[in-house]
């Protein structure tokens, strides 16, 4: 526990050698979660997350609680070769590259949510489904970041989810992921070994969780006697969201990670799976 208000999890792993690590980072207003790579093995040699007990208000909250363990926390003072950073939020809108213009890219945002004029606008390339995929990133972080570490990547965490996802097809059946988070999820249908459908809901209660779910379902047509599901993030098997999804949906199943970095980590192995798949 770093502070009333804050509680840390990690692998418990001891770090001397940083030369030729990468960091990737993940940020919500929920918390936020980091990882460090060796760039010659691709193993994830450590990870860590801050879980916030309340959700921040906006992005300025959470600069302020994340400047404060950026100072106390000794593996965020490294020099990494590289350096990661995910948004996540639901402030994005995936966009065909056939009908894109770096000109518009408030009008694409505009047709979802609210934008102004100030707003940072940026996008990924998201060529595996020969789109973008626009959104909002937390600008203010990014220029915290940028004094810590100078130049780096960033990306949405939808663009990371839907690539990762997208490598791990073999087939061409319907089928639906769900990534959970605290109080939000992101759905994304693949079929054809291509993007149906995607989108991010917040929830409150475990009605609003399956609703969300469903009415996905419901709109494509989705046989929930035979299409399959597979959950990613912050749900267990014996979790009232898992319970009620099961209810109504006959096959489910979890995308779990093969890293390693799971023996030495209280979690389950599809847990965190944008983060440590980045």
């Amino acid at each position: 526990m770093t502070n009333r208000k804050v509680i840390k999890k990690n692998s418990n792993t001891t770090l001397t050698n940083f030369k030729d690590t990468k960091l990737s980072i993940q940020f919500n207003l929920d918390g936020f979660s980091f990882c460090i790579t060796n760039n010659a093995t691709r193993e994830v040699v450590y990870f860590s997350e801050y879980i916030f007990e309340e959700k921040q208000i906006t992005p300025e909250n959470l600069l302020e609680k994340i400047e404060k363990i950026f100072k106390t926390d000794e593996y965020l003072q490294k020099d990494f070769s590289s350096v990661l950073v995910i948004h996540q939020n639901s402030l994005f809108t995936i966009v065909p590259t056939a009908y894109f213009s770096e000109n518009k890219l408030s009008d694409y945002l505009n047709f979802n949510i609210k934008t102004l004029a100030t707003d940072f606008i940026a996008f990924d390339d998201l060529g595996v489904i020969n789109a973008k995929n626009v959104y909002i990133p937390y600008v203010n972080i990014n220029n915290y970041l940028f004094h810590n570490f100078g130049d780096f990547e960033y990306k949405h965490h939808l663009t990371v989810f839907i690539e990762k996802v997208l490598s791990t097809i073999n087939s061409d059946e319907k089928k639906v992921y769900v990534n959970v988070s605290k109080n939000s999820i992101d759905i994304i249908v693949i079929k054809n070994k291509q993007l149906e459908l995607s989108n991010s809901f917040n929830f409150e209660t475990k009605e609003d969780f399956i609703y969300h779910i469903l009415f996905t379902f419901e709109q494509l047509k989705l046989d929930v006697e035979e299409v399959q599901l597979y959950f990613t993030g912050a749900i267990q098997l014996e979790s009232e969201i898992y319970t009620i999804t099961h209810q109504y949906i006959r096959n489910i199943f979890f995308l779990e990670s093969n890293h390693k970095i799971f023996s030495k980590l209280d979690a389950s192995k599809h847990s965190n799976y944008t983060l440590l798949n980045s």
